[in-house]
């Protein structure tokens, strides 16, 4: 395995740089929670480097402050990480001839932010590469980490209301979704996606909204590409 190249890490590094400024605004409301709980910065840090789940670190911080057992806290978050096999699912054509340690670290740092930015760069860029889509990765992970951190650091100083906190998770997605190249199926999965989600959330499906909503735009996708090169239209 090759390190990566200069021209790999500046690649990186700057395609990653939108998610860096999106995950320091939500990574330090996440280390303040983690205060609230009793993590100091340093296991902030350690946690965001290993546990890496942005959605799973709020909702750990949200059920332990509510008191909620522990194997039911283990299972939720467990049940919101299923849809890393989505990820794993589409990325994996990308990465088939990487080496294998290499391969296996940008599997166990890919994210939902990441995981946009590299599928555009796979798909539209022929120079991109699993060197280059890996400090994506790894460049997000640090500055996730840090802020969660320097979140953890300032926390007791802090008062952040709940709402707030949970919107900028919210606003991340937008900011990459809008950043898209915009085809008919992407307007499909996205419409499919959010009318999905929305729905189950009304009739009470709770945290399988997003993994149920997911599904259904995937699949939605899936059918509009395939009505799209049966009529020989791919846009």
């Amino acid at each position: 395995m090759r390190a990566p190249s200069a021209d790999d890490l500046r690649e990186g590094v700057t395609a990653a740089l939108p998610v860096m400024m999106g995950y320091v605004a939500i990574g330090v409301p996440c280390g303040v929670m983690a205060a609230e709980v009793g993590l100091s910065p340093a296991v902030a840090f350690l946690l965001s480097a290993t546990f890496y789940s942005g959605a799973g670190q709020f909702m750990m911080a949200s059920l332990a402050l509510a008191g909620t057992p522990v194997l039911s806290m283990v299972a939720s978050v467990a049940l919101v990480s299923t849809r890393q096999l989505l990820y794993s699912a589409a990325l994996s054509p990308y990465v088939s001839d990487a080496p294998r340690p290499l391969a296996a670290l940008f599997a166990a740092t890919v994210t939902d932010e990441s995981f946009g930015v590299n599928m555009d760069r796979f798909a539209g860029d022929g120079a991109w590469s699993t060197e280059r889509a890996t400090v994506v990765n790894a460049a997000s992970m640090l500055s996730w980490a840090a802020a969660n951190a320097l979140g953890a650091l300032v926390g007791p100083a802090l008062a952040i209301p709940t709402a707030i906190m949970s919107f900028a998770m919210t606003a991340i997605f937008i900011c990459l979704l809008a950043g898209q190249r915009w085809t008919r199926v992407t307007a499909v999965v996205a419409a499919t996606s959010a009318a999905a989600v929305v729905a189950l959330k009304l009739l009470g499906s709770g945290s399988l909204s997003v993994l149920l909503g997911a599904v259904a735009g995937v699949l939605a996708g899936l059918v509009a590409g395939a009505v799209g090169r049966e009529g020989g239209d791919a846009r």
